[in-house]
This record gives structure tokens, sequence and C-alpha cells, in this order.
């Protein structure tokens, strides 16, 4: 198994992870509600998905 030669510095592992970042979550609008949710996803707000109703949305009873 190959050895590396000469150590890296801090400065040079620090630039090469610059790049290593999480990525934003993409959102988008619902067209039902009007809600942010992913894309390709049922509306956790209103249950429904490319305009049909697919699940049930229970109403939070507050007290």
């Amino acid at each position: 198994m190959p050895v590396p030669k000469r150590r890296h510095s801090r400065a040079r592992g620090r630039k090469r992870r610059t790049h290593y970042k999480v990525k934003p979550i993409s959102l988008s609008k619902c067209p039902n509600c009007g809600e942010a949710k992913l894309p390709h996803r049922v509306c956790p707000h209103c249950g429904y998905y490319k305009g049909k109703a697919i699940i049930q949305i229970e109403e939070k009873i507050s007290s």
C-alpha cells in the first residue's frame, strides 16, 4: 500500500473540505394550499398530490 511522501498542511486539508457542504433543502409550493413542501411528495398540510386528495389530514384539537 502506498505511503504518503509528505504530510499535507492543515490549510490544504481545510481548503479541500470547503467543498463539503450540506445542500439547502429545496422546497416547492403546494398548488392546493400554498404551503411549502418537498417536491414530488404529498403535501403534509392538506394531503394533496397532483390535484388529488391522497391522505386525510386530521385537524389538531386545541384545548
